[in-house]
């Protein structure tokens, strides 16, 4: 089962938590209060390299005939629009720079370049994402309608598909995206109004138009000869931006350790547990400074989560003193390289396209989700008599593999 009370999971008393909250409340302070110039010139710098990328990509593309041209060309865009969505589009949405006070780069005024209408975008993600986050029934980036990513989720024939409809939505991420504000699955039971419905199609109608108009029309029509070439090229460059946004995101969201949550955990949630929620069920990328940044900073997933738009920039420093917090109250910080993590989501996606019965471990003691029941009941914070350390969730964790270790061992 997903954790059922996050408090007694995480081996805190509600005092622990409060403490926690109020700790994780003088880190925003602290960044809020020292924003300034350094922060707006990176995002600004950002913005003209961004744009520097497609403007030469572009170029480039004008001798796309030639496989060189077009190879550099597709690069070029491609970087163009990672940057784009990942580093200005989802953080500006984010109100991270509105404190800057730019109609340029204010997240009431941004328009990214996907087919997904910005507003659309900052309902499904801003709002329910990051209130409900891994919420069984709530959060709809829980498998996206599509995916079964926990066993929590009754299995369906349906689900014997699963890779194929990651790599589906991986390739066609940006409409997915744009699909996920319609509520297909509500529209069909009849719980949404036909005018709702009609007018958020006319919405996604028309951003699809505009960008297949821009990408696939414009763009290679500009290029005369090179135009077919042009056109594959763009393709390209929407796909590798598509299945790269993806793979970030199943990352942060979907290997060992990012927890899931049921309705009963959010009643009467406080704002340090939300914290505490958003700390459980996220994961971060280790992967340098390049990672960062190519992630629009989502390589600090946990950080992200706690503090949504504070700004990119920031996390890095932020990270160490939330991991210094982990130490103290003793929770796991969930982390690892690029392909470990995104390796562990595909293999999350594709044991969960068999049913239960077909997987060794149970629903409160599977790799990609658990539950308190995993520790037997244990769930009460220790100190140990050697160092006067707290003993919480994260070493109940360690001792719990090393018995399963020891099992193993002496199974052989």
């Amino acid at each position: 089962m997903a954790i059922a009370d996050v408090k007694e999971y995480a081996h805190l008393t509600e005092a622990d938590i409060e403490s926690l909250g109020r700790e994780l409340d003088a880190i925003r302070r602290d960044i809020e209060e020292s924003r300034g110039e350094r922060d707006a010139r990176y995002v600004r710098n950002t913005i003209r390299l961004q744009r520097s990328l497609e403007i030469g990509g572009r170029a480039v593309l004008f001798a796309s005939k030639r496989r060189p041209a077009w190879l550099a060309g597709t690069a070029l865009l491609s970087l163009s629009k990672i940057i784009e969505n990942m580093e200005l589009g989802h953080n500006v949405m984010h109100g991270q720079w509105d404190w800057m006070n730019d109609p340029e780069i204010h997240s009431t005024s941004w328009e990214w370049d996907v087919t997904g209408p910005s507003a659309h975008w900052k309902q499904t993600h801003n709002y329910i994402h990051h209130k409900y986050t891994n919420v069984l029934g709530m959060d709809d980036d829980v498998g996206y309608g599509l995916l079964r990513v926990t066993r929590d989720q009754r299995w369906k024939p349906f689900n014997a598909g699963n890779l194929v409809y990651n790599t589906l939505l991986a390739l066609f991420f940006e409409y997915g995206i744009a699909a996920q504000h319609l509520e297909l699955g509500k529209v069909a039971k009849g719980r949404v109004p036909n005018e709702e419905t009609q007018r958020k199609l006319r919405e996604v109608g028309e951003k699809v138009g505009k960008q297949i108009l821009k990408d696939y029309v414009v763009h290679p029509a500009v290029t005369g000869p090179a135009w077919k070439s042009t056109l594959t090229a763009n393709i390209a460059a929407n796909m590798i931006r598509n299945v790269w946004t993806n793979a970030i995101i199943f990352c942060g969201h979907f290997p060992d350790g990012a927890e899931k949550f049921t309705k009963a955990d959010i009643d009467k949630e406080t704002p340090a547990q939300w914290y505490l929620r958003q700390m459980l069920g996220s994961a971060n990328i280790e992967g340098g400074k390049l990672m960062d940044f190519m992630s629009g900073n989502l390589s600090y997933q946990i950080e992200h989560h706690l503090f949504p738009d504070l700004p990119s920039n920031r996390y890095a420093e932020i990270a160490v003193r939330v991991r210094e917090l982990c130490e103290k109250y003793d929770l796991p910080y969930t982390t690892g390289p690029f392909l470990v993590q995104y390796g562990k989501s595909w293999r999350t996606i594709a044991k969960l396209s068999l049913p239960n019965k077909y997987l060794k471990a149970t629903a409160d003691d599977a790799p990609e989700t658990a539950s308190e029941r995993k520790f037997g009941g244990n769930t009460t914070a220790t100190i140990d008599p050697v160092t006067g350390r707290r003993q919480g969730l994260r070493s109940a964790i360690t001792r719990t593999r090393k018995r399963r270790g020891l099992r193993a061992l002496l199974s052989r």
